[in-house]
């Protein structure tokens, strides 16, 4: 028989071949798999996976996937969603962990798997303990911060592979703000999500406003001003009529001296129906040149639309 003429003895070898590399591979590799899988069991029912990472180490994992971690990444986050819709807790979270020790780089696995952890799975938790007619207020306390916290956890794990992303600290703020009530932390973020690169004009406003909130108007007020110099005109984006408005409010909350006030801007005009303490300084009144400063009063000051 020619060997070299028998192509399907050659393929029939090759094949052989094949399957014993994979078995001793299998083999070779199965005192790693048996603990790995050892760590996730352990950690019941939480199936927090960081064991399978730090059981294998993550160089291993992306070097036995390859080229499909991207691809297998992507089908074990569908796979948590698909848990996602049962509500099932401990598989969704195992799952979004696994997902981003698999592939790290995409931002969105980070991002919505801290909503998830933060914002949907306290809710399922406090219905499978009788609903929130039923669990004390105290422990229903206790369930988000500690969701909350597994949210902010996962940001924190996210900025090893982002540094410098405005997006972390900006899913930072929202979850203090909404989930923990932490308005002094919610402020801090804010402002850090704001001046990191790409940070959204919003972030600024909001922070500002968290201020306002905790009475720390003075601070407020003088951000505003700070940021109104600072925000682009020919960007709609930036909002500067809304800062500008809310400057205007806080002069008159904090009653600032009129010769203290942000001067008036050209697109501050005088309309009907304002009346004369609405007027910023360096904004004429109807009746002439005089410029009026807020607060004070035109008298014998004709009704606006009619003449001596």
């Amino acid at each position: 028989m020619d060997f070299k003429r028998n192509i399907w003895l050659q393929r029939v070898l090759t094949l052989a071949v094949c399957v014993c590399v994979l078995v001793i591979a299998g083999l070779a590799l199965s005192p790693l798999q048996r603990k790995a899988w050892g760590d996730v069991r352990s950690l019941q029912p939480e199936l927090n996976l960081k064991g399978v990472e730090g059981a294998l180490g993550q160089g291993l994992v992306v070097g036995l996937l390859g080229g499909f971690r991207t691809i297998i990444a992507d089908m074990v986050f569908i796979r948590a969603n698909v848990y996602w819709e049962k509500k099932d807790r401990a598989k969704t979270e195992a799952l979004i962990n696994l997902t981003t020790s698999i592939d790290p780089r995409p931002m969105f696995f980070w991002v919505n798997g801290a909503r998830i952890m933060a914002y949907d799975i306290p809710i399922w938790r406090i219905r499978e303990a009788g609903g929130l007619d039923t669990v004390p207020k105290s422990i229903q306390t206790q369930i988000y911060k500690e969701q909350a916290q597994r949210g902010l956890d996962l940001m924190d794990k996210a900025a090893e592979y982002f540094p410098g992303n405005h997006k972390i600290p900006l899913e930072k703020a929202q979850i203090y703000n909404n989930k923990l009530n932490d308005k002094e932390k919610a402020a801090e973020y804010f402002l850090k999500a704001y001046e990191t690169e790409g940070g959204p004009y919003f972030a600024a406003r909001i922070h500002a406003e968290l201020l306002r909130q905790l009475d720390r108007k003075e601070e407020a007020y003088n951000f505003y001003r700070k940021l109104y110099a600072e925000l682009p005109d020919d960007d709609p984006m930036a909002n500067k009529p809304v800062i500008l408005e809310r400057i205007r409010e806080l002069e008159k909350e904090l009653d600032i001296p009129a010769l203290q006030r942000l001067p008036a801007q050209p697109q501050e005009k005088f309309l009907p129906g304002y009346m004369q303490e609405d007027l910023p300084v360096g904004v004429q009144n109807p009746i002439g040149t005089q410029q009026v400063p807020p607060g004070e009063i035109i008298n014998n000051a004709p009704p606006v639309g009619h003449s001596h």
